[in-house]
């Protein structure tokens, strides 16, 4: 059956298929019990029993390392494993757990090294997909999940109620919009470069907001106020709660009073004999997703068959009814179709709100690593220069808006510009050709720190804003691409700055008209040469 066969399913905790046999062993085992224990003891202390060399002596011994929210669930399983000596193949399986960060274990594989366990249960599969998607890591086969759990938001109770938790249900975009709306109600996320909630979380919202007008801008005003309140890890997070409902508590900046945070997470929380009146649960109607927990081997062709069969024996082991209850007990999922009433209820889940509704489609890999680049260029310090088409053709209507092409960039570019900080680095170019004397392009504002003062009175921004208001096309002006491109970048990659995301950004409607500028391939071919500097 190759090396996923499943071991021996007879052995403690399997499945016999003969439970009348099974039944008439039991009763001649308790009493051959009976009728030795008078003389158990006298027999141990002479050696002619020894319990020290239980099948335990000839154990497989298989590493996890798990996702600090499972791991106290799989240990206490390992322990009842060790109890019952389940078996595999007639020999005990003996299991040792470690509480590991997810990103932590990932950042190990994704190196080619072996964290040092042959079996791996992060909180979600989005790990596996990064490092499956990075040629040169450790290898790691998944074969099965052990729970699951959805991602929501989690409020202290008086910040609920305000939004009307729990009659009220709201979708990603509009929760954390109101969320975030709200100046006393800050909201806090754990880093989604090392949190799969946090992930999870910001690909739905960035999903949301792209079947809405002015979405990205939004979404990305969210996630530049999101990034001032990220904590290190989904453990951080937790701690940033108020600590009590005193005034000084609450009303402490560092403080948060709303955390985009998993079910189990919240049920764990509100467990805590700390935790005071507890969080109070959203679940978003356009759908939660969800912390799979897969269980995967580690770097398997090095696994012996004993070692990659006695993990596989666990994992089995783990969906027997008394482990399931075992994890549901710590707040983790373990049926898509039933869900724990009482596991909700301590989560702060309440009807109407939709916790019972199905798990969302998992988002792609593409999509993960679009929300995931797109928060990275959104929190990190930015100096961007912006190149702005100002050919005719620009003015000319844009279907259905009643506007001009160049009247919908102005108000993108305006809209833009309130979601940087006073930190970031913007500048504004303009072209057409024949613009400024034989060149095709025109510097109208230098990059420079939006926060900085102007030597004309006013700020970078206040410059910025009038800049691009101030943007008209050029009567019978053609489109001078690629010249302005070539001009643009040399002078972007000769600021570089060390620390920021450094971009250019062109917008245009056309394609070069120019017919004495460069050609399209020299264009490429001087780009490749700046990128890559001798």
């Amino acid at each position: 059956m190759g090396r996923h066969s499943l071991p021996d399913q007879y052995g403690v905790g399997g499945s016999d298929p003969r439970p009348r046999a099974r039944r008439r062993t039991v009763a001649v085992a308790t009493v051959l019990v009976l009728a030795v224990a008078g003389g158990t003891a006298a027999a141990v202390q002479g050696g002619l029993l020894s319990f020290g060399s239980s099948c335990q002596d000839e154990a497989v011994r298989i590493e996890i390392a798990a996702s600090p929210d499972m791991a106290p669930a799989l240990r206490a399983a390992a322990g009842r494993a060790h109890d019952e000596n389940l078996t595999s193949d007639g020999r005990c399986v003996a299991v040792s757990v470690t509480a590991r960060e997810s990103y932590k274990v990932r950042d190990a594989l994704v190196a080619g090294r072996n964290p040092g366990a042959q079996v791996w249960v992060p909180d979600s599969d989005v790990w596996l997909e990064q490092i499956s998607a990075n040629g040169g890591a450790t290898e790691v086969a998944r074969v099965g999940d052990v729970a699951s759990s959805p991602v929501g938001m989690a409020m202290v109770p008086d910040a609920a109620k305000a939004l009307g938790w729990p009659k009220k249900t709201y979708g990603w975009l509009e929760l954390a919009g109101a969320a975030l709306r709200d100046d006393s109600l800050r909201l806090g996320a754990a880093d989604p470069a090392r949190s799969a909630s946090g992930l999870l979380a910001l690909t739905r919202l960035s999903s949301a907001a792209g079947g809405v007008e002015g979405g990205a801008t939004q979404a990305a005003a969210m996630m530049k106020s999101l990034s001032q309140r990220v904590s290190d890890s989904d453990g951080r997070l937790v701690e940033t709660l108020p600590r009590d409902s005193s005034g000084t508590e609450q009303g402490n900046p560092r403080r948060n009073q709303a955390l985009i945070l998993s079910e189990q997470a919240a049920f764990t929380y509100n467990s805590s004999a700390e935790s005071g009146d507890g969080l109070d649960f959203f679940y978003p109607k356009d759908g939660s997703p969800r912390l799979d927990y897969p269980y995967a081997l580690v770097d398997e062709t090095r696994l012996s068959t004993d070692e990659s069969r006695a993990a596989i024996r666990f994992m089995t082991y783990l969906r027997k009814p008394e482990q399931e209850q075992l994890l549901t007990d710590r707040g983790f999922r373990t049926s898509d179709d039933q869900v724990s009433a009482s596991l909700v209820a301590k989560a702060g889940g309440r009807v109407p709100q939709p916790f019972a509704a199905a798990a969302v489609e998992p988002a792609s890999a593409s999509a993960l690593q679009e929300a995931l680049g797109t928060w990275t260029i959104t929190v990190q310090s930015a100096r961007i220069t912006t190149v702005v088409d100002a050919s005719s053709s620009m003015s000319e209507p844009v279907p259905g808006t009643g506007r001009t092409r160049m009247d919908v960039t102005k108000a993108s570019l305006l809209q833009a510009l309130a979601t940087f900080t006073q930190e970031d680095e913007i500048g504004l170019w303009e072209f057409s050709t024949k613009l400024d004397g034989a060149k095709d392009y025109r510097i109208l504002v230098p990059t420079d720190r939006l926060g900085d003062s102007t030597p004309t009175g006013g700020t970078q921004r206040e410059r910025l804003s009038a800049a691009f208001g101030g943007l008209e096309p050029v009567p019978g002006g053609a489109t001078g691409l690629y010249d302005t491109t070539l001009a643009a970048y040399r002078a972007a990659t000769s600021s570089y700055a060390e620390g920021k995301f450094n971009a250019l950004v062109v917008l245009t409607d056309g394609v070069n008209q120019d017919p004495g500028s460069i050609s399209r391939g020299k264009l490429i071919s001087e780009l490749q040469k700046l990128s890559r500097p001798a």
